[in-house]
């Protein structure tokens, strides 16, 4: 991907389909509607899944505590669409074993027969059986676990993914087959025929200032939580939708959970399960369900809900975690679909639903609002279909079910597995390989304490449009997440080589690691 080549293409003509919004969701959408034969323009005003898209539990799952509140339908669409990420995006999404641990008699029925339906649902496309696990089994598959009074596990399996880089994937699937993905473009309104409805949209290109008019047949809002402002372009009296709700991690070094197995934690002070979960060498603690009273683009963490984490996991850990074994903290916000349209009786923020909704304004604009990252295809379907009718476009089938993202590779490929930092660009691996092997010096690591190097940083300015050390060492690299001080350290001389790729100056490159520094001191307790 280029991003000169993407912004050349902007102006040129009317496209069928134009996206505002570059997560989980408006890509998905790019996807869709491209490989369905329309031709697709999207735009991020920020960089690709720099809000909540790149800050989840990274999980891809049915919803166990969805089948505790008898919601049934959601997690059949969610085990279906897990079962789809795990074929299409083979290189992002894998296998996850789960243990609940087992301090009273009655859990392992109790558990035991509710995560025997969960199999049951997920069908064809289920991963393994859940089964019962003695004491000592428990503890080989989680060493940590709190062992006194411990009677065993119910063992379990959902898919864990890296939600940043499956972004990246979206984007270069959508590119593949034709569309414009264009980040840091803002969109600053929409244009509109003299019948007063959307045909494009007034859009600023954040590094020139330059301004274009792109025009469509339909326009498509999703931008998660930010979609009631972006509905209110359309219409200055749009009613509030959405209800923030601000979710957390701690990422803790791996002897918190040595294990390739996470740990399920089912009770918690609200109620909600908490997750132990191993991920890129480091083990990540979460969420909370925190109402917040406005969207944020990079939110922080609530003293509180750093305690809450903390409280909660140490009553199944023995080695209990505090706060100064925290690498890295990251706040999230979902854009929960409130239970009224009129915007009165919040309510709690774990009551209100998951499930997705599209919206059509009075002037055409298509708005998805709600869903989770396991959803994210069926919601791009059902928002595409919706699109189809508002734009007038030849109706053509989804054919997403079965596509292979960018980088994904067959189940029975016979190539030995790359190293963990080099799995995330799939069949892509070999070219980064050979483009690293040019160069001694593109071997070197980030950090000491990061497992990139710097290679990988002039192959995402590149290749992959990061355009600032944040998209470099946040969402192409993660090592904002994995260690919070050792991406600080290594910031300038991220921004030199990328200076350097984007042909920026010194002036540049010292702003870039101020800023950087300033947003990955927020990750720090």
């Amino acid at each position: 991907m280029n991003r000169e080549r993407m912004i050349a293409a902007v102006p040129d003509g009317v496209w069928d389909v134009i996206v505002v919004g570059g997560g989980a969701t408006g890509l998905g959408i790019a996807v869709d509607a491209q490989t369905r034969g329309y031709r697709t323009l999207l735009l991020e005003q920020y960089d690709f899944a720099k809000g909540t898209s790149s800050r989840s539990t990274k999980l891809v799952h049915g919803g166990v505590r969805y089948l505790q509140q008898g919601n049934v339908a959601l997690v059949l669409e969610a085990l279906r669409e897990r079962g789809l990420m795990c074929r299409n995006a083979s290189h992002l999404v894998h296998d996850l074993a789960f243990v609940v641990p087992r301090y009273r008699w009655w859990e392992g029925p109790f558990y035991g027969v509710g995560l025997k339906l969960y199999d049951r649902l997920a069908g064809k496309l289920n991963i393994a059986r859940s089964r019962l696990l003695d004491r000592k089994s428990t503890i080989e598959r989680i060493p940590n676990v709190e062992t006194e009074n411990l009677l065993g596990g119910v063992m379990y399996h959902d898919a864990q993914f890296d939600d940043a880089r499956m972004a990246v994937a979206l984007a270069q699937t959508a590119a593949d087959h034709g569309a414009a993905v264009v980040n840091y473009m803002r969109v600053e309104g929409f244009t509109k025929k003299d019948d007063g409805q959307i045909d494009g949209v007034r859009v600023v290109d954040v590094e020139s200032g330059a301004v274009h008019e792109p025009r469509a047949k339909v326009v498509i809002n999703a931008t998660g939580i930010f979609a009631d402002e972006v509905r209110r372009l359309d219409d200055q009296a749009a009613e509030t939708m959405l209800s923030p709700s601000q979710g957390v991690h701690l990422v803790l070094d791996r002897g918190f959970q040595p294990s390739d197995t996470a740990i399920m934690v089912p009770h918690t002070d609200d109620g909600r399960v908490l997750f132990v979960i191993p991920w890129h060498q480091r083990v990540l603690v979460g969420t909370t369900d925190t109402a917040m009273p406005n969207a944020e683009i990079e939110p922080r963490a609530l003293p509180e809900e750093v305690d809450f984490i903390l409280r909660n996991a140490a009553r199944y850990l023995e080695r209990e975690p505090t706060r100064d074994d925290v690498l890295s903290v990251f706040a999230g916000q979902r854009p929960l679909v409130q239970p009224v349209a009129n915007g009165s009786g919040r309510g709690r923020t774990k009551s209100i639903s998951r499930e997705h909704s599209v919206i059509v304004s009075d002037a055409g604009l298509v708005t998805i609002v709600g869903g989770k990252w396991t959803t994210y295809r069926k919601m791009a379907q059902d928002t595409v279909d919706d699109a189809i009718a508002v734009g007038d476009l030849r109706p053509r089938a989804c054919v997403t079910e079965k596509l292979r993202l960018h980088g994904a590779m067959p189940h029975d490929d016979p190539r030995t597995p790359h190293a963990l930092h080099m799995q995330m660009y799939g069949t892509d691996a070999e070219l980064v390989e050979a483009f690293l092997a040019d160069d001694p010096a593109r071997r070197e690591l980030v950090h000491p304490r990061l497992p990139y190097v710097m290679g990988q940083v002039i192959w995402a300015g590149r290749h992959e449009m990061a355009r600032t050390v944040e998209d470099v060492l946040s969402r192409r690299t993660r090592s904002l997440l994995l260690d919070a001080r050792a991406a600080i350290e290594a910031a300038p001389r991220v921004a030199q080589l990328l200076a350097a790729e984007l042909g920026r100056d010194e002036a540049w490159t010292t702003a870039q690691v101020a800023e950087f520094t300033t947003l990955a001191r927020g990750y720090l307790l």
